[in-house]
């Protein structure tokens, strides 16, 4: 796709990648008009609300900082300025199926070496190299492949690339688990350093080694929270949008990409049912595709234009789901830190119960929990805790959806139940079902009916070798001039910073720039 000239873009899908796109392009001088189909913005990152308790039902970390920043400074503001930010400590706890005392990691390096060194002798200086190894790692990615489209793959042949080539080469090839189990022999350590294959949308062992460079981020870098919850996050790029001229509309789902097709096909605009139940054209010379990727290729772009058609989603891994349960609980809960995780001892089997054929819910199953009001006071009642608790399973819509007080479907609830009891058989709190005073579960056929999320995943298609960097989907229609992509199912992948960098490549692509790097502040092209 060439460069275009700013005339008139419609983004379709609110969530993080939708917003930061529409205001990106706005920035540009482009007339942007998003529309999303729920009644609120923040897509993944919702937020819900119930007698007195705030619950975040979807991104919980807040990591890689500067990515944050760097897009904020090319809207001409800054984090500060948008979000109250806390550095978390502890980043999280530990809590091991064979094991009594749960193991604490910092945002501290040096404390984080010491609690290795303490578990297993020569482990400290074993976390200092993989440290070092992981920074090494995220900072070439983040030169060379985060900001890169690959519209051109001479584009990262550099020379740091290509000195790194025969390592890269090994770390792509390499799955993390045994890149952990070379350097590590305690079984907790090894599922420390593997866990963060889970914010990839897979497992240890089938995630490439390249991504030990996450380690980095909470055992180096630092886990931090905004203050309010990350229904905060949302408001700030609604703000940003806004102040940029987007126009947002909400409860408007888009129905169809229109394309003229006098010669190569372009897109017309996008047809939309308006909240009032009309069906309208909403005419445009660009339409950015933000919302799941295989629902807007495989429902609105037409059949015979698909660059993504049904044949190549049926090869492809669509990440895990998972059961979400949000919680309030009468009394304190000081067991738990703001993020906990409670890992099964043989997480082989939990993984391959999620990722293997047949799949099942995991059982017993490894879970996270957040307790936001360990850190933010204004999310629970006075004398209660706000709990958060995501239990990974298969991505299926057949596993049901969620409901309020257990009322979801029977396989759900059950998982729900099972979590709670994880919890307080590890954590020392025997009453802890009878203290929960809210409870709602949310599942895989939420995720699908109210997301259209790719067979009900939680995150995303996951980050195994063909589904990252150059292998992953592209963010451009190879089919249909000015269609673009950004979000979770395109470059360069999953969470809240890719997709805030999806949205700057959406922007690069429209600009034709083939830089690897974040665009400079305060640039206009």
């Amino acid at each position: 796709m060439s460069a275009r000239e700013p005339g008139r873009a419609v983004v379709v899908g609110g969530g993080v990648a939708g917003l930061a796109t529409a205001a990106l392009l706005a920035r540009d001088g482009w007339s942007v008009d998003l529309v999303e189909k729920q009644p609120a913005l923040g897509g993944r990152a919702g937020t819900w609300e119930q007698d007195g308790f705030r619950f975040d039902t979807g991104p919980s970390w807040y990591l890689m900082p500067e990515v944050f920043e760097h897009f904020f400074a090319l809207m001409g503001t800054s984090a500060d300025a948008e979000l109250d930010l806390v550095r978390l400590d502890p980043a999280y706890r530990v809590f091991f199926e064979q094991h009594d005392e749960p193991l604490e990691m910092t945002g501290d390096r040096t404390a984080n070496v010491a609690a290795f060194e303490a578990v297993e002798p020569g482990a400290g200086p074993a976390l200092e190299r993989y440290l070092d190894s992981a920074r090494d790692v995220y900072d070439l990615a983040v030169q060379r492949f985060l900001y890169g489209t690959f519209a051109s793959r001479t584009s990262i042949v550099r020379p740091d690339v290509l000195r790194r080539g025969p390592r890269l080469a090994r770390l792509l090839t390499q799955s993390l688990e045994s890149f952990v189990a070379r350097r590590f022999t305690d079984p907790r350590l090894r599922q420390v350093l593997g866990y963060p294959a889970v914010f990839l949308g897979t497992s240890p062992e089938r995630a490439p080694s390249l991504y030990h460079l996450m380690s980095w981020l909470d055992l180096d870098d630092g886990v931090y929270y905004p203050q309010g919850g990350f229904g905060t996050f949302v408001d700030a790029l609604v703000r940003v949008a806004e102040r940029a001229g987007v126009r947002l509309h909400t409860s408007t789902p888009a129905t169809a990409v229109e394309v003229e097709r006098d010669g190569r096909p372009r897109v017309r605009g996008i047809r939309v049912r308006t909240p009032g139940g009309a069906d309208t054209l909403v005419e445009a010379d660009l339409v950015v595709g933000a919302a799941d990727l295989h629902h807007v290729e495989t429902q609105l772009v037409p059949a015979d234009l698909r660059t993504y058609d049904e044949d190549y989603w049926a090869r492809r891994d669509p990440g895990p789901g998972a059961v979400l349960a949000c919680l309030g609980v009468r009394g304190e809960l000081p067991q738990l830190a703001h993020h906990t995780l409670f890992f099964t001892e043989d997480w082989r089997s939990n993984f391959d119960a999620i990722f293997e054929t047949p799949s099942r819910v995991p059982d017993p199953a490894s879970l996270y929990v957040c307790r936001p009001s360990a850190t933010d006071p204004s999310v629970a009642p006075v004398g209660h805790e706000n709990l958060f608790v995501l239990v990974p399973v298969p991505a299926d819509p057949g596993l049901g959806r969620g409901g309020l007080d257990g009322a979801g479907d029977a396989v759900v609830e059950k998982a729900v139940d099972a979590a709670i009891a994880t919890i307080a058989d590890k954590a020392g709190v025997p009453d802890l079902a009878e203290r929960v005073v809210v409870r709602r579960s949310i599942a895989p056929g939420d995720f699908a009916a109210d997301l259209n999320a790719w067979s009900g995943g939680a995150l995303g298609p996951a980050h195994v070798l063909r589904q990252s960097a150059f292998f992953r989907a592209g963010n451009a229609s190879r089919t249909i001039d000015g269609l673009v992509y950004a979000g979770n199912g395109t470059i360069p992948g999953i969470g809240l910073p890719m997709c805030l960098i999806s949205a700057e490549l959406a922007l690069k692509r429209v600009r034709g720039d083939r830089t690897t790097t974040p665009l400079p502040v305060g640039d206009r092209p």
